[in-house]
């Protein structure tokens, strides 16, 4: 999927390092990782944006029974490599339907998780009651990681937020009831040390969440 480089944090044009910056610039952030274009799902584009990154790209595996991978996007440029990265899974709902979960791993202050889960960031600490114990956890890199419900979002969705290997990781799941998908020891592992079985991962449609 072809495109132009975006702000993460709005979705705005981004103007490029030049003369007067050596940073990409939004006109309404200032200095941001650029959004590279959303790649459709394929083992190929995966392992790209997995060899790329300097964040952990985390995904379900085993994925639930009856969901896919469908779609993937990173922040950051050829010289920054991955700042922050989203992954996209979608499948059939606990409750039933069909659901959506984004999973977005970030370094401080870059913004795409906020973006995806409809508040202001850049980060979730003030939608977050981390002096009461954690919404969920699930076992991401072989970690118990515990999850905090973030508050404030849009009632369409359930968002939980928490930190895994130094990084932001946030997990945005449509309709907002799929979110009970959080509570079912859910475990992710970092793509980046998966070798060969990334090869083995299924592979559907493209999320319209992670284009939105």
């Amino acid at each position: 999927m072809r495109g132009e480089p975006s702000c993460p944090k709005c979705g705005g044009r981004v103007r490029a390092p030049g003369l007067f910056s050596d940073t990409w610039q939004c006109s309404v952030h200032g200095a941001v990782q650029p959004l590279q274009p959303v790649l459709p799902p394929s083992v190929d584009g995966l392992a790209v944006v997995v060899r790329r990154t300097q964040v952990p790209v985390w995904m379900p595996w085993p994925l639930p029974v009856g969901w896919l991978y469908t779609g993937v996007a990173a922040a950051g440029d050829d010289r920054s490599g991955g700042r922050a990265v989203v992954v996209a899974c979608s499948g059939p709902s606990p409750l039933g339907g069909p659901g959506e979960l984004l999973l977005i791993s970030e370094e401080l202050g870059v913004g795409l998780g906020a973006r995806y889960a409809g508040i202001e960031g850049p980060d979730p600490v003030p939608y977050m009651s981390v002096d009461q114990p954690p919404a969920t956890k699930v076992l991401a890199g072989g970690r118990p990681t515990p999850l905090w419900h973030v508050t404030g979002t849009p009632d369409d969705r359930a968002v939980f937020a928490g930190e895994a290997r130094g990084m932001w990781l946030w997990a945005v799941v449509w309709p907002e009831r799929s979110g009970l998908l959080m509570y079912d020891e859910l475990v992710l592992t970092d793509l980046r040390e998966a070798g060969h079985e990334i090869e083995l991962i299924p592979c559907g449609a493209l999320s319209p969440k992670i284009v939105s």
